[in-house]
């Protein structure tokens, strides 16, 4: 048996724990107050988190929670909860995963509280964003590198950066699209999480920062670009489902300005319906779990706006959650990484 115990701690962004304004606020005060997230100087980003958005966005963002919640509470924590149980039952027995989130509960304190206790030899981080961003990746990579430079005997770390092109990743948001009968469409829409524009030209060198095309070029130029790597994504589904390029868009949701990753999925939507396209497929590869983007966003919001414009039905492809499928490919992912550090060691 191998004598190199490693723990795994798998990273999402998080969810109040319950759908009330108190919840809720204190999420966002977490959430906004993130220097990745809001980059923009220290004072101001307080004053603008503490004093406008907070207050203004409180108690729309708790609607939004109480349309989401089910029995089990928040999706993205029964989801990510279950991910972490059924990896543990069948995952090399050296190996054992932790569930944490960013924001809110369970924490990465209390995951890397109950790893440093267990003194394992090498630490795997794995957050849960098939695309690299500064505003998702890395501050979830920080938070956690943060806590363990205060150890005094520290283990070996590997990190997973982004695993968008990974083959069972693909086969796994394939699988979930495959449930539905794509000839009975007009068009797909590839809908990924818009970030603001000053977020990507973070990853390119001084040449790309006014406009990044990067996408055209990957992966000669966009290692870490996230506009390129979900450009990318999108081709990778498309070629293994042989959907032909005319039959499918990419696009950005969640935009809060008009300096945000476009084109803009709300655009692409009305622009379908008033072009008569009745049937149109939506599918979310940036999130792993149902969550508000996903199940409001899209499947709500969106698929109104669709049908006030002349479209007839948008269907939203549900996400990976806990499918058998993501199961073999977080495992496989985990496992890689793993053979590499005992092998080396």
């Amino acid at each position: 048996m191998n004598k190199y115990k490693t723990a795994v701690i798998l990273i999402n962004v998080g969810s109040p724990e319950k759908a009330e304004n108190l919840y809720v606020k204190k999420f966002l005060n977490e959430f906004l107050n993130d220097k990745e997230v809001i980059d923009i100087p220290w004072i101001l980003r307080k004053i603008l988190v503490n004093l406008i958005i907070i207050p203004f966005r409180t108690n729309k963002s708790t609607a939004l929670y109480k349309r989401l919640w089910t029995q089990n509470g928040s999706p993205l924590i029964f989801y990510s909860k279950n991910v972490e149980n059924k990896l543990n039952n069948i995952i090399t027995e050296n190996i054992e995963v932790f569930s944490a989130m960013r924001y809110g509960k369970p924490s990465i304190s209390e995951a890397l509280l109950t790893i440093k206790n267990k003194k394992f030899d090498n630490i795997i981080v794995f957050p849960l964003y098939p695309q690299h961003s500064t505003s998702t990746t890395k501050t979830a990579i920080d938070a956690v590198i943060n806590k363990i430079n205060f150890w005094n005997i520290k283990p070996q770390i590997s990190i997973i950066k982004q695993f968008y092109n990974h083959p069972m990743y693909i086969n796994a948001v394939c699988a979930k699209i495959q449930k539905y009968d794509l000839n009975s469409f007009d068009h797909i829409i590839f809908s990924y999480h818009g970030l603001p524009t000053r977020h990507i030209n973070k990853s390119h060198p001084k040449i790309h920062e006014n406009n990044c095309e990067c996408h055209k070029k990957m992966p000669i130029h966009g290692e870490f670009c996230y506009k390129a790597c979900c450009y990318k994504t999108t081709r990778l589904i498309a070629k293994e489902l042989n959907i032909k390029k005319e039959f499918y868009s990419t696009s950005f949701q969640s935009n809060l300005s008009n300096k945000w990753t476009k084109p803009f999925t709300s655009d692409i939507i009305v622009d379908m319906a008033k072009n008569n396209l009745k049937k149109i497929l939506v599918i979310a590869p940036s999130f792993v779990n149902d969550c508000l983007e996903t199940s409001i966003e899209i499947a709500g919001d969106y698929n109104l706006l669709f049908k006030a414009n002349g479209g007839e039905k948008l269907q939203l492809v549900d996400s990976l959650n806990d499918s058998d499928l993501w199961i073999s490919a977080l495992k496989n992912i985990i496992e890689e990484v793993s053979f590499k550090y005992t092998r080396e060691h």
